[in-house]
């Protein structure tokens, strides 16, 4: 592309040098550089870009658009002929100038984002799984993967880069793909990740406590939540959960049409749960029943919100209600491991206290005469604050409470799991074991259970690894599981 077409409406200042070259292609990483590229500077949460344009330069690149003056102020005799643009907002540039380069993709897709604090990549799963089910060719952008049609590739953050994003929804349009199902995280709204893109409905699910490492306060998570539907255009929908307090606050501002949904109370679309087990629930939607192998009230909103998106973007409501029917829970939320002594091991993300106190709940209800047993630990470099807060909803709901490692990262997991302990009282002091090493606290706690017993191993979920100090090391739960259930049916 000429380098005036991928510069074009995204916040240029000024431009120093010929604009129309061309240009190979657009990087935010410098180490990805090339001859002819336009590498965009931005400065992010751990560095910043612009201190890299020197490398750049020297990697070959044909242009450099930045937005601090003093970072191109004695680039010297080596930076040539090279164009500068500068921009108002590099963040927000490269967002724009990916649009621009890869076409628009978005525009060409029917876009739906779910935003939230928990529930996002259940969701967006079950919606790809919904739409692939009824014959639609699909892309997904998730936590656990991104998939182009059934072409799996592997994800690093919640909502990706922008260039990537844009990278990513243009193989979906090359490969035929009508509809992208993408999380969009607090983060991602913030850092201008999802600007450009042109979503056809956005949906919230719920805000509870979270990220405020990142944030710093709740007004703040909220008002970036906020963000994504305010900036919805009028001819987008944006889903509501109205029985999250937040719920109408979200959509006070959008130009979007409001659909609400409710577990609870009147809305636009309803469910209630008529019947419930390990095996799944029978759902009444809107005044109809079906069946579905999820389980758990947090679970019936996420089927709800699905079942009003998929009818919002094109399905019928006799498609999405079988459809749901057939859908299985994305990998590591509420996964059920079934093992010797009639024992019940349940891995599960949940890595927030909303999130653990809907799983225990859940767990609770179907199995109220079981003993329960909680295992969880906190990520290090992480939000500290909801440490003590995860204790007090395992003391709640918990039987019998393991304290263990999570993706420690940099901290040390005896500070992390101290942290924890500050939250219990003596009762749940006295009900609780601390483990360091993870792999010792699930064999110990599947030892240790009753006949009947429920486990909830939580935090994981669909992660095959541990994050210590800067190192990912290989851990899957279902391996240890399976290794202890080995052991017991010895």
């Amino acid at each position: 592309m000429i380098l005036k077409d991928i510069i074009e409406n995204a916040g240029v200042v000024a431009v120093k040098g010929r604009a129309d070259i061309p240009v190979s292609t657009l990087c935010s990483d410098s180490r990805k550089v090339g001859k002819g590229a336009l590498f965009v500077a931005v400065k992010g949460y751990a560095s910043d870009g612009h201190a890299y344009i020197p490398q750049a330069i020297r990697a070959g690149a044909a242009a450099i658009a930045y937005e601090d003056d003093a970072a191109v102020k004695d680039l010297g005799p080596e930076a040539g002929d090279i164009t500068l643009v500068k921009v108002a907002s590099s963040r927000k540039a490269v967002a724009l100038m990916a649009d621009n380069f890869y076409g628009h993709p978005s525009s060409k897709l029917t876009l739906v984002g779910i935003t939230g604090t928990n529930g996002k990549t259940t969701t967006v799963t079950l919606l790809y799984n919904l739409f692939m089910g009824l014959g639609y060719n699909c892309g997904l952008l998730s936590t656990i993967a991104n998939f182009v049609g059934t072409k799996r590739l592997e994800t690093a953050n919640t909502t990706a880069d922008p260039i990537t994003i844009n990278a990513l929804m243009a193989e979906m349009v090359d490969n035929g793909c009508g509809y992208c199902f993408m999380e969009v995280s607090s983060i991602g709204v913030e850092q201008d990740r999802v600007t450009g893109l042109k979503f056809k409905v956005g949906i919230f699910s719920n805000l509870t406590h979270d990220h405020l490492d990142y944030h710093g306060t709740f007004a703040e998570y909220l008002r970036c939540k906020k963000l994504f539907f305010d900036n919805l255009p009028a001819d987008a929908y944006a889903v509501v959960n109205i029985d999250d307090k937040h719920g109408r606050v979200m959509v006070q501002n959008t130009q979007a049409k409001v659909v609400t949904y409710s577990c609870r109370s009147l809305a636009d679309h309803t469910c209630r749960i008529m019947e419930e087990s390990f095996d799944g629930m029978q759902l009444r939607i809107d005044g109809r029943e079906t069946w579905t192998r999820l389980i758990g009230q947090h679970n019936a909103y996420n089927i709800l919100a699905i079942y009003t998106a998929a009818i919002l973007v094109g399905a019928s409501q006799d498609e999405a209600l079988i459809a749901i029917s057939r859908l299985e829970s994305a990998c590591g939320r509420l996964e059920t491991l079934r093992g010797p002594k009639d024992l019940s091991v349940v891995i599960d993300y949940a890595h927030t206290p909303d999130a653990m106190e809907n799983v225990l709940k859940t767990l609770r209800d179907i199995a109220p005469d079981k003993e329960l047993i909680c295992l969880f630990g906190c990520g290090g470099d992480r939000d500290k604050t909801k440490r003590p807060e995860m204790a007090k909803v395992a003391e709640e709901y918990a039987d019998r409470i393991f304290v263990t490692s999570d993706n420690s990262r940099t901290e040390k997991t005896e500070d992390i799991m101290e942290d924890i302990k500050a939250g219990f009282s003596p009762r749940g002091l006295a009900k609780s074991f601390f483990i360091a090493d993870r792999r010792e606290a699930i064999r110990t706690a599947i030892m240790l259970a009753p006949q009947g017993a429920t486990i909830l191993l939580a935090g994981k979920g669909h992660e095959t690894y541990q994050i210590i100090g800067t190192e990912h090391r290989h851990f899957d739960e279902r391996e240890v599981v399976a290794d202890v259930f080995k052991t017991l049916n010895n």
